[in-house]
């Protein structure tokens, strides 16, 4: 399969409409159909079922278009490496972060980086630990921004900022109603929890409560916080997740969790077989530089500098 044909599927696939897709392309249309079907001849499979309007990817299709996607990812990263060995700094970065205070910290870093290298394009991509974690694994990104703690066997990394953990609690329960913003760890006990669905996440919150001698009540766990919310919009629980997720929501009222006061530390990663290089490597010694650069009062409070 040659690139070109893969990057005709791909369009195909989004638009569902030869026509449509063909203008987007800017070619005609039966040379664009040659291709696809002679793309579906070569893998001996339909890749998509014919109506009269609008097309369907077949379960082929959509198995194709993923890999497609992929490999044309990796094919301009791979291009853009290239270009970014020669002195000019320029091509796409490419990071992918979790929910929380991550996206505004890539964005502070982004915005001091293209002041020294105006010609760098950015890809970004936003999920949970472990979805971003499978991508960099891929290869799909150059560096992560993740939530400790990490694989330390296979990624490199280091801090780049903290916040607090808050209960998000239904407006109506009566935690919600004592004055204050902050909420002991211990009140916390017997609640029915919503947690974030990371593995290591969710034995750091049993240690939490195992240091003051008791369990939590996990009632549900969810990869994205939205979701999580909404849960305790309807009063099916207490979410615990970053502050930075907090809502200007009127059903819920978040808490900072103390009595001990807790902390999520985001980290800057990549795969210790695949080191950033180029553009990639650049920006990470940015940002390591700044890091360095900070003292720890300066790391709490995560003002408007580079981090």
């Amino acid at each position: 399969m040659e690139l070109r044909t893969l990057r005709y599927f791909v369009t195909v696939a989004q638009e569902l409409n030869i026509t449509h897709a063909a203008q987007k392309l800017n070619i005609s249309q039966p040379p664009l159909s040659y291709q696809i079907q002679k793309l579906e001849e070569d893998l001996g499979t339909t890749l998509f079922l014919r109506g009269k309007r609008k097309l369907q990817l077949t379960d082929d299709g959509v198995l194709l278009l993923r890999r497609a996607m992929q490999i044309l990812d990796l094919s301009e990263k791979t291009r853009q490496e290239i270009l970014a060995r020669k002195n000019e700094v320029t091509g796409t970065l490419y990071l992918g972060l979790v929910e929380g205070r991550a996206p505004y910290l890539v964005a502070r870093w982004i915005a001091e980086f293209r002041k020294k290298y105006p010609l760098v394009r950015y890809h970004l991509w936003n999920g949970s630990s472990d979805d971003v974690l499978l991508r960099l694994n891929q290869g799909l990104v150059d560096l992560a921004v993740i939530a400790a703690p990490y694989d330390t066997e296979h990624l490199s990394g280091f801090s780049v900022g903290e916040e607090p953990w808050v209960a998000i609690i239904p407006s109506d329960h009566p935690l919600a109603k004592l004055p204050g913003d902050q909420v002991s760890l211990q009140a916390l006990v017997g609640q029915p929890l919503i947690v974030p669905s990371r593995k290591s996440r969710i034995q750091a919150i049993i240690q939490w409560f195992g240091a003051i001698d008791a369990e939590p009540d996990i009632l549900c766990e969810m990869s994205n916080y939205l979701d999580a919310v909404a849960l305790s919009e309807q009063g099916v629980g207490i979410s615990i997740f970053p502050r930075t997720t907090e809502t200007n929501n009127p059903l819920v009222r978040s808490k900072v969790i103390v009595q001990p006061e807790l902390q999520v530390e985001y980290v800057l990663v990549w795969d210790k077989q695949s080191p950033p290089l180029g553009t990639a490597s650049t920006f990470m010694q940015e940002v390591a530089a700044h890091c360095g650069q900070r003292s720890e009062k300066q790391e709490k409070k995560l003002d408007g500098s580079f981090l």
